[in-house]
């Protein structure tokens, strides 16, 4: 009796264990009959993010030596999508307000719209001015150390429209962040906001201060500020504004200024990244300031920016994946790119848009959570730039004509924003051929997303691979393909 009734309770726990289980361990993604919905940009075509081919999965055969596969495994996930995005610089602003109201419409869908766009939901803004303002300025006047004349007056005229509009287009969804490029020039050892200088350590709290005033200040006008970072390119001595911060610097002021005093505000919430700069010394920027964990505490993520390359050499995605394998717990975010130099015949240069396609794959192949964009406008000279650091935009407004002027930047970013989605999860993604590189993500519906970019000249058929089923599949020379089922 007494093995009966024991045998029952066991068989009634292990019912219960695996209903359980159940419940929370989702089934193995199946491609079994679904249909692949192709988009393709190519380049010499007039395909932009055109929807392609309707395809179906079928019985997967073995794959042969040499053959050209794609192998998606839904089942292996890593980093959750926090979204992408570009920054609204007072440059943007600037030229978004010569458009007409239309052209300001047709601007806000292609961006921030899903449906008629390429949904950005990531906004950066700078805190004052940068080398894509009209001039350097700032919100108090010269040696206001207590910040008694703080005031954002010089947003309101163009910044904060165009950023109010940004997120009513988006419908309220979006993660917007705010980084300096200088502190005023009479908190600087140089006296000058341009050219790099230091932060004086008399001033390390009223700086401090500054961030809390801005937060503030921007939330009273409704817009929500998600996080911050502490300095934009904290070794790079410019020609326009900047500042220089050791590791150790930057992990001081961090962890005895910056952090408590955000803490003190009530603003505790807002999610602190470290470094903005180059992928080549984020290795080092990340141990010294990490490692420490008083410092550590109030650190959300690392961010990175491309400009490594500046004099020459190949991008260092691993060094990405490096700091990913050391910190796990810590979130990695692209916080700027653009393509330099601007020369108007060179719009709709292709391999402009491979930059992003390249970068924007193996970014987030090593744990990147979002990517943000640089200035999401400038006009027909690549500005306004007060220093003519004159560059690129995945979309220009030409004050002289009207018109709206896509590059190939804004569809090869399209071909991940306009598809993945919030808190989609990156899956296994592998190609068997190194002209084929890869990236794949599973939205929260069951969608699979992945995203094939062609780098030779020739046109490619590859399989499609998940699980026991795969699809044939061509590209373009020289395509990006986002491939949904």
């Amino acid at each position: 009796m007494k093995a009966t009734i024991l045998s029952l309770v066991l068989l009634v726990t292990t019912s219960a264990f695996a209903q359980q289980k159940s419940k929370t361990q989702p089934k193995p993604f199946s491609a079994k009959d679904k249909m692949v919905t192709v988009y393709t940009s190519a380049d010499s075509t007039n395909l932009r993010l055109a929807k392609t081919d309707n395809l179906k999965f079928s019985d997967l055969k073995q794959p042969v030596e040499r053959q050209s596969c794609i192998f998606v495994n839904p089942d292996k996930t890593f980093q959750t999508f926090l979204g992408i995005g570009g920054a609204i610089t007072d440059a943007s602003a600037e030229v978004f307000a010569k458009l007409s109201k239309d052209k300001q419409q047709e601007f806000l869908d292609a961006y921030y719209s899903k449906d008629k766009g390429i949904g950005y939901s990531i906004i950066r803004t700078t805190i004052h001015s940068s080398d894509f303002s009209s001039g350097s300025y700032t919100y108090i006047a010269e040696g206001d150390k207590e910040l008694k004349t703080f005031n954002i007056d010089h947003d309101r005229k163009f910044k904060i429209p165009l950023i109010k509009k940004a997120i009513q287009t988006i419908n309220g969804d979006v993660k917007l962040y705010v980084s300096p490029w200088s502190p005023p020039a009479f908190m600087k050892d140089n006296k000058n906001m341009l050219k790099g200088g230091k932060l004086l350590p008399e001033f390390y709290q009223p700086w401090a201060n500054y961030y809390v005033k801005f937060i503030n200040s921007y939330q009273k006008e409704g817009i929500p500020v998600w996080g911050l970072t502490l300095q934009n390119e904290p070794m790079a001595v410019q020609t326009w504004e900047s500042c220089i911060y050791t590791a150790e610097e930057e992990r001081d002021f961090l962890k005895n200024y910056l952090g408590p005093t955000l803490k003190k505000a009530g603003l505790g919430d807002k999610k602190i990244t470290v470094w903005d700069h180059n992928r080549d010394l984020m290795s080092q920027r990340a141990t010294t300031i990490l490692d420490d964990p008083e410092a550590n505490k109030y650190v959300w993520g690392i961010g990175f920016h491309w400009y490594e390359t500046w004099s020459g050499g190949e991008p260092m995605f691993e060094n990405v994946g490096k700091v990913h394998e050391m910190y796990p717990n810590k979130n990695l975010l692209f916080t700027e790119g653009c393509v330099e130099k601007f020369d108007a015949k060179k719009y709709q240069l292709w391999e402009n848009g491979e930059r992003y396609g390249k970068s924007m794959i193996n970014d987030f192949n090593n744990g990147t959570v979002g990517w943000t964009d640089w200035n999401i406008l400038l006009d027909e000279n690549g500005g306004p730039n007060h220093v003519s650091n004159f560059c690129y935009a995945p979309i220009h407004g030409d004050t002289k004509t009207g018109e709206l002027i896509y590059t190939p930047s804004y569809y090869f970013i399209g071909h991940f924003s306009k598809f993945i989605g919030k808190d989609a999860k990156r899956i296994s993604s592998v190609s068997s051929r190194s002209n084929l590189i890869t990236t794949s993500f599973l939205n929260k519906d069951g969608k699979v997303v992945t995203v094939v970019m062609n780098q030779s000249d020739k046109k490619i058929t590859y399989n499609l691979c998940v699980g026991t089923n795969a699809t044939e599949v061509t590209i373009l020379p020289r395509a990006i393909q986002t491939l949904v089922y």
